[in-house]
């Protein structure tokens, strides 16, 4: 071989060696993607500790980390009638690392003028939850069905208390929209405040108020213990757990549905594919056994409903909800 040949030969074969040895290095110096999540998940919660809003997020972080792989962290960020904890799921970074759960106070909020958010500041991911109110009234009252208390109050309006959360709260308007639906005024029936359903109930035991249209899970231990008996529940079938307590329309013939609902949400702005992961991951945790023997052993009522279908699902609610706070006078808009 020539001099001048074999230098060449050499010199081709150096570079390519080099720039595969370069390349090698560059692929070893690269980041690798990793797959999210790749670090802890916050999920806040816009209620208080021990609530059904906190129970259920805490069951739903418990179960998403076995999921997911990583530690879901629940924080409660109580405040300003749930307006502290919306707002700050709202305003974190859209990076899935910040998520939270919604109630049905973010289609009520705005409405009384508490905040500008609702429900197009987030992005929907799975609808988990829903209790129907329930109309409860104290174990010796007088009245064995819904029919009759809507008589005692067409007929003697003012004579009768409820409670069972903040002025405007969801049961006031559960009580409110179906007595309005009755064609009775609903200032018939004066609201008490109260911090909600647990010290209304307790109001309504101590004779101080006449009735309270909470949840069934939330008075469901009162009702156990016979101190309580609940005349009807607002939705259109009967909870599997109290199949002798009838809807509303069945006694009343009055078609009046109102519920509290919880559901996963993140800020707006969520990249596609994190919300695709958690929108799969948290549909594995609703369909899970652990899921459901939670919920139902607490008597919680069991929905699924996710991306598209949540957000109209949510849209609903917060029109539903303009509508009878407007004709109950609540609204400031």
């Amino acid at each position: 071989m020539k001099r001048r040949t074999f230098i060449g030969t050499c010199a081709t074969a150096l570079t390519v060696a080099l720039s595969a040895g370069g390349a090698l290095l560059g692929m070893a110096a690269a980041p690798a993607l990793a797959a999210y999540p790749e670090r802890p998940i916050t999920l806040i919660v816009p209620w208080g500790a021990g609530g059904g809003t906190d129970a259920t997020a805490r069951i739903v972080g418990s179960l998403l980390e076995k999921t997911l792989g990583q530690p879901v962290n629940v924080v409660n960020r109580t405040g300003g009638s749930g307006v502290v904890g919306h707002q700050a799921i709202a305003s974190s970074a859209a990076d899935g690392y910040t998520l939270g759960i919604a109630t049905v106070e973010i289609g009520m909020m705005h409405w009384q003028g508490l905040t500008q958010l609702t429900h197009t500041d987030y992005t929907p991911l799975a609808l988990m939850n829903e209790d129907p109110a329930g109309l409860q009234v104290a174990q010796d009252s007088k009245f064995a069905s819904a029919k009759d208390f809507l008589e005692a109050v067409r007929a003697k309006p003012g004579s009768m208390k409820a409670s069972g959360t903040g002025q405007g709260g969801i049961w006031h308007l559960a009580l409110a929209g179906m007595l309005d639906e009755a064609d009775i005024p609903p200032q018939s029936v004066p609201w008490v405040p109260s911090q909600g359903a647990a010290p209304g109930l307790q109001d309504l035991v101590a004779g101080g108020v006449q009735v309270v249209p909470c949840s069934l899970p939330e008075a469901r231990s009162l009702i156990d213990a016979g101190r309580v008996k609940s005349l009807a529940i607002m939705a259109k079938e009967r909870n599997p757990l109290f199949p002798n307590i009838p809807t509303l329309k069945e006694q009343t013939g009055i078609d009046w549905t109102m519920a509290a609902w919880r559901g996963i949400v993140g800020p707006k702005g969520l990249p596609q594919d994190v919300s695709d992961r958690l929108i799969k991951a948290l549909k594995e945790v609703y369909d899970s056994s652990d899921f459901k023997d939670f919920m139902n052993q607490r008597g919680f009522g069991m929905i699924y409903a996710s991306g598209d279908q949540f957000s109209n699902f949510m849209s609903e609610s917060n029109e539903s909800l303009g509508t009878v706070m407007k004709a109950v006078g609540i609204a400031k808009q």
